[in-house]
This record gives structure tokens, sequence and C-alpha cells, in this order.
């Protein structure tokens, strides 16, 4: 069983791979938005410093552990990550299994596809400067999903090419001090938002701004890190 709900976990938000990722959705609000096939800085920069993006280039490993809980259940995975050289460890209570982003064999491209999944919950904001293969659309004062606040609505609209799972669709609600507060998840295909949750309990690690709680408005399916460490 514990495996079953890390792996639901994983199929809800994997996104594309290496930094090179991913479809779109139009999104309807009641004012207007632009569309934007290359990146501008001024928006999903704000984001990412907001963040504490300008201490990412002194990191040299972070650990954490990711957790999903449905119902009474939860599983858990560890990671560590050195961006600087690619090394990445994956701890289990089953396994562990140590690889490097910049090239590795098919045999744990499962452990790969695990790692990008949880990344993305983790350090969202860093992957709108890290991704390359995405369009997005801004629009203002939209109703958020969870809260019913209004916010800015930033849908990042990942390209049918390259990744694990091209085509997909994010949109992210942010606040006046550019933090993301909710975000829903539409995969490639779907008319419809598979998963909407919020981003709270952010901490300060070494001046990276993370969000330890990921929550669904009913409350019964939760994505939430512990064991956070930046050195």
């Amino acid at each position: 069983m514990k495996h079953f709900y890390l792996l639901l976990a994983s199929l809800l938000l994997l996104a594309a791979c290496n930094q090179k990722k991913n479809k779109a959705e139009d999104s309807t609000t009641e004012t207007t938005s632009e569309v934007t096939s290359e990146k501008d800085w001024s928006i999903l920069e704000d984001i990412a410093y907001a963040n504490g993006y300008e201490n990412w280039s002194e990191v040299d490993s972070i650990s954490y552990t990711f957790n999903a809980q449905s119902g009474e259940n939860t599983s858990s995975r560890s990671w560590t990550w050195k961006p600087k050289t690619g090394e990445v460890t994956l701890s289990t209570p089953d396994t562990t299994v140590t690889y490097n982003t910049n090239g590795f064999e098919e045999e744990v491209a499962y452990v790969d596809r695990r790692f990008v999944n949880d990344k993305y919950w983790l350090l969202f904001p860093f992957q709108l400067i890290w991704d390359e293969n995405f369009n997005y659309e801004v629009a203002e004062q939209v109703v958020s999903p969870i809260s019913g606040e209004m916010m800015q609505e930033i849908a990042i609209m990942y390209k049918d090419e390259a990744g694990y799972t091209p085509g997909d669709t994010y949109h992210i609600y942010v606040d006046k001090d550019n933090m993301i507060r909710e975000w829903t998840y539409t995969p490639s295909g779907s008319d419809e938002p598979r998963l909407a949750t919020t981003w709270e309990d952010y901490q300060d690690f070494k001046g990276l701004k993370i969000a330890k709680m990921h929550n669904t408005k009913e409350g019964q399916f939760k994505i939430f890190f512990t064991d956070i460490s930046v050195n």
C-alpha cells in the first residue's frame, strides 16, 4: 500500500526532465491576458528571486524527504542532490540508489523520474528559470481555486517534445510578493485540472524560501517535506 500511494504522487505531478521540458490549455478569466512564447524574465525571475534564487549558486547540496499522504496512509522517500556535480541519492526503507543526472543507465531512469517529480514540488519557482521548453500566459486578478482569493495567475504550458510528461500545464497563483500560494496541474490531453494544492508553510533555508506543505482543499491528500537541509 505504501508504494501505491508513492507511485500515485509521482504520477500526479511528473514534469519534464533535466531542466529542459515540456502544452497548453487556455485560461479563462474575467480579465485580459497575454500569451508569451519567449520568456519575459521580468515576471518569471521575480518569482524565482522572491524565493531566494540569488543564493542557489552557493548550494553544494540539498537534502529533503518527500512525503505523500492520502487519508491515513503516508509514504516517504529521501533525497540528497549535489547540483554542482549532478549526483543524486535516493533513500527509502527498502533501497538506496546513487546516480548522476548528467548520464545514467536505463535501469535507474525510474529513480530519475521520481527525483524530477519531487524536485518540482520542492523548487518549482526555480524551474521557471531552469526550464526552457514552455510558453506561458499571465492573467491579473483571477479567483484562485482553493482559497477563492484574487491573485495573479500564470499558466506554465510545456510543449509537446522532450521530458517525461510533455504537454502538461501548471497554473500558479501568485500573491503581491511574487510567492506562489496555490497551483493546479493539468496533464496533457485533459481539459480539467487533475490536482489543486496550496503552497504554504514557507521556511527559509539558508536564503532559499521553500513551501513545506501542499494541501488539497478537502485536506484528504497532501504533499509535504521534512528533513530539509541546505549546505
